[in-house]
């Protein structure tokens, strides 16, 4: 199977099981290797328009706190708060820190922002993104907290290798089979604060 026909099959797919984006399947798949979905959690999905990752989310975790967070409006889904906000505001993480009242157990990002057709430019803005999904989750994320963050893979990917490394406990890369093959994506899997 070519890649375009691949990608086809999980656009395809997306919408034979009601998923609003194909980027779903990437989800699912996290969290099939990493297993951070769980019933009871406090979870915040960073940049969740169309909403894909946040009906991931609804059906895999019964009674949990969700919230979800994107600058763009989101059509509702049973179970999730959303907001309408830039996350990299003050005053978005201050509602945040206090609609959850507490330390959370997972924050989600498949943040990017705008492409401008400049391939390192977008590769260092998405990186950004993630460098500050980590600093944030130093604030809110309770001590065996687990961030999942897409980034690139790009000149600034120590960086952030470098982060991860002080602020959790364990690290891992994974590159899902639903991501385009000649994309740079990747995604992070940050377990356990360090002290």
């Amino acid at each position: 199977m070519d890649d375009k026909s691949y990608q086809d099959h999980f656009f395809r797919k997306a919408r034979e099981f009601g998923y609003r984006s194909r980027s779903a399947f990437k989800l699912i798949e996290l969290d099939e290797k990493f297993k951070f979905l769980k019933n009871g959690i406090k979870l915040l999905d960073v940049g969740s328009f169309p909403g894909g990752w946040s009906q991931v989310v609804i059906k895999k975790v019964k009674n949990g706190k969700i919230l979800a967070i994107d600058k763009k409006k989101i059509e509702d889904i049973e179970g999730v708060k959303f907001i309408v906000a830039d996350f990299l505001e003050k005053e978005s993480k201050i509602i945040i820190s206090e609609y959850f009242n507490s330390n959370i157990d997972v924050i989600l990002s498949d943040m990017a922002p705008n492409t401008t057709g400049n391939k390192n430019l977008d590769c260092i803005r998405t990186n950004q993104l993630c460098l500050d999904i980590l600093d944030f989750s130093r604030e809110i994320l309770n001590e065996k907290g687990i961030v999942v963050s897409k980034l690139f893979m790009g000149e600034d990917f120590e960086e952030i290798k470098f982060k991860a490394k002080k602020y959790f406990k364990k690290i891992n890369f994974y590159k899902p089979n639903s991501s385009r093959d000649e994309s740079r994506e990747t995604y992070i899997h940050c377990a356990g604060l360090n002290a």
